[in-house]
């Protein structure tokens, strides 16, 4: 029996540790160590220049407003997606479960080559939103319309589970005392599941702050107009513009740190509320 207690499928803490120290300075600190070099090369002037140009101030705008408008409207949406596959039983319930992980499997460059296609002017939806005025593809809608595309999963999956934990018993309580069906939402339900509502609009806020992919061919990228951070820095690497390019993934690579710090904090937040209730 003690022979059997002290056995491990791996090997012991020392050994795993090492290989864990080794793989996380091979994949990500060796690359991050390399970006700071690389940006060490520029005076301050030089950063200066590089992060706050004209160009770079409107990429940033486009990428925190759309990811921000997009990851909104992700937890709005995503939260009765969520609601639906919890509370309800019909037909198709699986498949509808499984489209929702269609973002996660698909490759970004078909998702956008896919939205670009479908809101062109003569695409399947874009024909029908051209007579009205109605621009999406090679714009900052289509920009938006990516971000929130490939965003939605992040909400429905970190609510879902929360969802589906909530005691009804609750709900019937509140019913009891004479509460209708919104109060008992916006004072009982809502309550309960916003700290996992805010940790799944952060997850979806950084996820459309880093994506290339899908947006890349559903914006004309466009300087000052449609173009993104991401492809600000691709377009900056194609000119050999190194030291710019590793400026600019230095001030996204801050925003991701403090989001990641912002999200793991939701995420102790959310335990200890889920605890406490």
């Amino acid at each position: 029996m003690s022979l059997s207690r002290h056995r491990r499928v791996l090997p012991g803490f020392r050994l795993t540790l090492g290989f864990t120290l080794f793989y996380l300075g091979l994949v990500v600190l060796i690359p991050l160590a390399a970006t700071f070099a690389k940006t060490g090369e520029l005076t301050w002037h030089q950063f200066l220049r590089a992060v706050a140009s004209p160009t770079a101030l409107a990429a940033y705008r486009l990428s925190f407003g759309a990811s921000f408008l997009a990851a909104l409207v992700n937890a709005i949406f995503g939260l009765l997606v969520a609601w639906v596959l919890v509370r309800y039983k019909f037909w198709g319930k699986r498949l509808m479960d499984a489209l929702v992980d269609l973002p996660f499997a698909l490759p970004t460059a078909v998702a956008g080559i896919t939205l670009a296609s479908l809101y062109a002017e003569n695409g399947w939806i874009g024909r029908w939103l051209a007579p009205m005025g109605i621009k999406v593809a090679y714009t900052q809608i289509g920009v938006f319309v990516a971000l929130t595309f490939i965003g939605l999963p992040f909400v429905v999956r970190t609510v879902q589970p929360v969802l589906e934990d909530f005691d009804q018993e609750i709900e019937e309580a509140a019913a009891t005392l004479g509460a209708n069906r919104f109060k008992t939402f916006c004072r009982v339900i809502l309550p309960m599941i916003f700290p996992a509502l805010l940790t799944g609009f952060a997850l979806a806020f950084a996820r459309a702050l880093g994506e290339y992919g899908s947006v890349v061919f559903i914006s004309s990228n466009i300087p000052m107009k449609t173009q993104i951070v991401p492809v600000l820095i691709m377009n900056k690497l194609e000119q050999f513009d190194y030291p710019a390019a590793t400026a600019l993934a230095m001030v996204m690579l801050a925003v991701s740190f403090t989001l990641l710090l912002a999200i793991n904090w939701l995420q102790w937040w959310n335990t200890r509320h889920y605890e406490q209730t």
